[in-house]
């Protein structure tokens, strides 16, 4: 896998970031835990993915939507950021197995339970229901799910956002590692994603203390 390429963009991206933003990082040290696990954030904007990218050293594998590889240049770029598509309008067991195959190679695959990018008012942390599959693939793959809570990375959709003086403000917590445990895949899984929604709205109260930011903060159209 390109890692090298993934390297070289985060490098050659962070300078934006860096001088133009003073993010609240909450938790960065759980992003070291050694070995694979599903990192699964919340959705607010497409500029999650950059500000994650930015927050940890980890190589961050991203599963996104099937749409965005249907440009053919786009589609080589996210290929050698380890970046692949999944087919959320059916069951996709090809996605299914390289999810599988990269968490047994001990990578960190970032998932949005999600599904897509949504709105303040039908956000997860608003206790919109997601995806129950991060759970279901975390029990198959006998991994932990890494919750994590992003807020205001739509603020970079303002060309001032990218001025290099450090004013703009966005945030994000990384949660306690959630193992599915449990003699029965349903149960197991089940709890495992009531866990998930109480640890989100931790997550979500933390950073709301520490930052002063809220998910009304956080649209980007």
């Amino acid at each position: 896998m390109p890692d090298a390429f993934y390297r070289l963009v985060r490098t050659m991206g962070y300078p934006a970031f860096g001088m133009s933003a003073s993010p609240v990082v909450l938790h960065a040290d759980r992003m070291k835990r050694p070995g694979a696990f599903i990192l699964a954030p919340n959705h607010l904007s497409p500029y999650d993915v950059p500000c994650l990218m930015a927050s940890t050293t980890r190589l961050l594998d991203f599963v996104s939507i099937t749409e965005i590889f249907q440009n053919r240049l786009v589609a080589w770029f996210m290929g050698n950021m380890n970046a692949f598509p999944l087919d959320r309008s059916r069951v996709d067991p090809g996605t299914t197995r390289k999810i599988l195959d990269r968490l047994a190679r001990g990578r960190v695959i970032t998932m949005f339970p999600e599904g897509n990018i949504r709105t303040p008012a039908t956000s997860l942390l608003n206790g919109h229901p997601f995806k129950p599959s991060v759970a279901r693939l975390a029990r198959m793959a006998q991994v932990p799910i890494v919750p994590c809570v992003l807020l205001a990375t739509g603020v970079y959709r303002h060309a001032s956002a990218w001025l290099p003086l450090r004013r703009t403000r966005y945030a994000i917590n990384f949660g306690e590692a959630i193992f599915v445990e449990g003699a029965d895949d349903s149960s197991a899984c089940a709890q495992a994603v009531e866990r998930l929604k109480e640890a989100y709205q931790i997550l979500y109260r933390e950073l709301q203390a520490t930052s002063g930011l809220n998910v009304a903060d956080s649209p980007w159209r």
